[in-house]
């Protein structure tokens, strides 16, 4: 026999599994969501991933350990409700304290990452990981059941997971803010604690079940935090906060920031003004392919407030240009407040970058554009061999790739894709300032490929013209650039970690 508390019989059957179920589903609400919460300080890396995921297990096996070992010396029914009271309160207060953390650690070094992850989620993971064993030792009436209460109870905590994570990653996410998604799980998850605090006074008659005042008060304070914390965000969509802000020096200017990141400048009257350098670099390049005026065939890899693709089809009039955009909250914030009209020749393709290349048509473009490398993160799909494969087979013979890229010394992730636009592709080019070209600066750089021979005096005119202080480096100058970088393939890209500056 197992000797159960003293005062009462095990909680209802329905009530143990909702409680297990709730308490596990919770942390992995948590878990993803966290990772949405940290993105617009730290970035999408592998690096916060790793560090959210990681410190979710850490918090779960802590809090079940512990969860054990102290239901073996006190009575559950004392300590169940008040958990989950102080775990929701904490889900709640996770809002504010990443937001308030978030604003002065901003930038994708190991420090910040590492902390505002643990921010995110220790906490209230490791106190909700520590009902799941209370539930089964309260459960628990002799030897006889033991397998049977800790496999039923053990699958309803799984479950519980795996339903908050689909749920969330399919559908909440795509419907609600993260901030209301962590509230509500919160609430939800107090209100279940009160609820079972009230249940367990009354089965027992006694203390059991009492949740002290300052939970309560905890949670109305991380509420109201939630409500004044500084956030990034005008707009969720789903993949960045994002926001739209006017130009104090120009009337018709708009930057379009997601994240942290001034990602696209639209200019509203005129789509000739091009503010951002390696913008004008790109422009540079395609002002060089063919007879001034020619129209294009054009991809874009990567909309943002689709800069390019607007420029293109004023300067080249009758230009064919197919924009692939994965994120449908920033092409909705393109025609609402960036004035963007599509048509026959400029066309959106809410798709992911990799997958839109795979199903173009072969050799049909006289131009790819990538533009889809942020300043915190980077797809790496897009950075492989096999991804410049499907860039090569979509150009045409005279076709030209023009990739922007960012990186900071020692400018790793740089030279492994110049590595790796030359196993594919005969003809490259770096554009970039003397400083970056030196490996003392970093910064935005457009990396050119083709198979024809490019047009580097031509592109080089263009630069100059736009007074823009870039060289063209090719031939010996960029293989010594380039160096012994190793080829991104898709079994290998270790593109965070080449490209995410530490120390």
């Amino acid at each position: 026999m197992i000797d159960r508390p003293p005062g009462g019989a095990a909680l209802p059957t329905w009530v143990a599994a909702v409680v297990t179920f709730l308490s596990s589903g919770a942390v992995l609400v948590l878990e993803i969501v966290g990772l949405r919460l940290i993105a617009p300080y730290v970035g999408v890396t592998l690096q916060t991933s790793t560090a959210i995921i990681g410190y979710a297990l850490t918090a779960i096996a802590l809090g079940a350990w512990t969860g054990g070992v102290v239901a073996d010396r006190t009575d559950p029914r004392r300590l169940i409700a008040p958990l989950l009271v102080a775990g929701g309160a904490l889900v709640i207060a996770v809002l504010p304290l990443v937001r308030f953390t978030g604003s002065l650690l901003t930038g994708p070094d190991a420090g910040a990452v590492l902390l505002l992850a643990a921010v995110a989620v220790i906490g209230p993971a490791a106190l909700l990981s520590a009902v799941p064993p209370m539930v089964v030792k309260l459960q628990l009436a002799s030897l006889d059941e033991t397998g049977a209460v800790v496999g039923r109870l053990s699958g309803i905590g799984t479950l519980g997971g795996i339903a908050a994570t689909f749920a969330t990653g399919f559908l909440l996410i795509a419907i609600l803010p993260s901030s209301v998604i962590l509230v509500g799980t919160g609430v939800l998850t107090a209100v279940v604690g009160i609820a079972v605090g009230v249940l367990l006074r009354r089965r027992t008659g006694g203390g059991a079940g009492n949740v002290p005042a300052g939970l309560l008060v905890l949670a109305l304070v991380g509420g109201g935090l939630a409500a004044v914390a500084p956030t990034p965000c005008e707009i969720e969509t789903g993949y960045h906060c994002a926001r739209v802000e006017a130009d104090p020096e120009r009337d018709s200017g708009r930057v379009l920031y997601l994240d942290t990141a001034r990602h696209s400048y639209v200019d509203l009257e005129d789509p000739t003004h091009l503010e951002f350098e390696y913008v004008r670099a790109i422009a540079s390049v395609t002002d060089a392919l063919g007879s001034d005026g020619d129209a294009l065939s054009a991809l874009h890899v990567g909309g943002g407030g689709l800069t390019l693709p607007r420029y293109l089809a004023e300067v080249r009039p009758g230009t064919s240009s197919l924009v692939l955009e994965v994120d449908p909250g920033v092409v909705t914030i393109d025609r609402e407040q960036l004035a963007l009209t599509t048509s026959g020749d400029l066309r959106v393709e809410v798709t992911d970058g990799r997958v839109g290349l795979a199903a173009e048509a072969a050799g049909t473009r006289d131009l790819v554009v990538g533009d889809a490398f942020g300043g915190l993160s980077v797809p790496w799909q897009l950075t492989t061999r096999e991804a410049v494969e499907l860039v090569d087979r979509a150009l045409a013979d005279d076709g030209v790739y023009a990739i922007n890229l960012i990186d900071h010394p020692p400018l790793g992730f740089v030279r492994a894709e110049l590595a790796t636009l030359r196993d594919v592709f005969p003809h490259v080019a770096l554009l970039a300032r003397t400083p970056v070209l030196a490996g003392d600066d970093g910064g935005n750089v457009v990396a050119v490929a083709s198979r024809a021979p490019i047009p580097v005096g031509e592109i080089a005119g263009w630069l100059t013209d736009r007074e823009l202080d870039w060289r063209v480096a090719e031939g010996a100058e960029l293989d010594a650039f380039i160096g012994d970088a190793a080829v991104l393939t898709d079994d290998f890209a270790p593109v965070d970690q080449l490209l995410t500056p530490y120390g």
